[in-house]
């Protein structure tokens, strides 16, 4: 068993968003990204699907061009190799579910200005 917060030991980067990994399985990882408003994630891929989970705040969630805007308790879930980007409406704390075959590092090279 394993246990994690997403609320508990929030540190925010000034200048880019702060990425953490909280809990990480046989088959997935679960990311912890923490925005101050205003924050971005510009326009990337990732080689395998993802879920995407808004826990507090808003961001807007770009997929092929088009914005969605998500709030707390939104989730979208995309397919391997479609482009996307975020940017924080407001303050947010986003969880986003990796395969374990992808890698925290890559989420965190992911360009933020």
């Amino acid at each position: 068993m394993k246990t994690a917060s997403l609320t508990e030991n929030l540190v925010y980067n000034e200048k880019k968003p702060s990425i953490s990994i909280l809990i990480e399985t046989e088959t997935s990882k679960e990311i912890r990204i923490i925005f101050k408003k205003g924050q971005l994630m510009k326009e990337h891929k990732t080689p395998f699907p993802i879920v995407v989970e808004v826990f507090k705040g808003a961001i807007d969630f770009g997929v092929n061009g088009t914005k969605h805007h998500l709030k707390a308790g939104n989730l979208i879930a995309l397919e391997g190799g479609v482009p996307h980007d975020l940017i924080a409406t407001e303050e947010s704390t986003v969880r986003l579910s990796l395969s374990k075959k992808d890698k925290l590092e890559r989420v965190q090279n992911v360009e933020t200005s």
